[in-house]
């Protein structure tokens, strides 16, 4: 049942105030994990997804802007957002400057939260297209057809037929052309976890998509080291 609630990522050093957020986001129907510091809720963002994240920002050691770097760098698709209560204006620009989707202030009005929090999340998932609109629409890739639903890559007169993990991992990365794709996303996606071994398989099929598309050298899918994978797609100037 918890795998199907809303995954929040709660990242707050008051003890009382954590616990409390805590108990009512998980009364109001949210999945709720706490964590008092930021080097922990790093260490869980690379166990658990998340759909997102709330960032107390005056926190020792690894304050909420630092966290926010981090997440930017390492989890870009987890929206988040920062509660604090530092209240000038300065502090608010530079939140939403490091990517905040909202900024709130403290004392909480718990109410006012779950209401954000809903807002946010609606409109996060209202964003999305639909996966399996994604997975079965034909789409030109430079020089190449890109064929999901029947699993295959045309080239000129030659038909290139993928196996499911490679289509599965062509269809991630063209959804996401000239954008990066994570590494714990793809994982997460496809193999519906992420470890030492299964990053390793995904290297190996990422050998097998860049030999297939080698004969455009306008594509090429670029490693970003220690975050993942980019399908870059030079367009033409014609």
């Amino acid at each position: 049942m918890a795998d199907k609630l809303p995954r929040i990522l709660l990242v707050e050093d008051d003890t009382s105030l954590g616990y409390l957020l805590t108990e009512y986001l998980q009364l109001k129907g949210f999945y709720v994990f706490w964590a008092s510091d930021g080097k922990k809720a790093l260490a869980k963002l690379n166990e658990d997804v998340y759909d997102l994240a709330i960032l107390d920002i005056m926190m020792p050691e690894m304050d909420g802007f630092s966290l926010a770097r981090n997440i930017k760098s390492q989890y870009p698709d987890l929206p988040f957002i920062f509660l604090t209560a530092k209240s000038l204006k300065v502090d608010v620009l530079k939140g939403f400057s490091l990517g905040a989707v909202d900024y709130l202030k403290k004392p909480i009005d718990e109410e006012e939260l779950v209401v954000r929090i809903e807002a946010l999340l609606s409109h996060i998932k209202g964003g999305e297209p639909d996966q399996e609109e994604i997975s079965n629409e034909v789409r030109r890739l430079g020089k190449y057809t890109f064929n999901p639903l029947n699993q295959e890559l045309h080239f000129d007169e030659e038909v290139i037929h993928l196996t499911s993990r490679e289509n599965e991992l062509l269809t991630f990365l063209s959804s996401r052309i000239n954008r990066l794709a994570a590494h714990r996303d793809i994982l997460m996606a496809l193999w519906g976890s992420h470890d030492y071994f299964k990053q390793k398989s995904l290297n190996v099929f990422i050998t097998h998509l860049r030999k297939y598309l080698e004969k455009d050298e306008d594509i090429r899918i670029e490693n970003v080291h220690g975050q993942g994978f980019i399908l870059r797609i030079r367009q033409s100037d014609t």
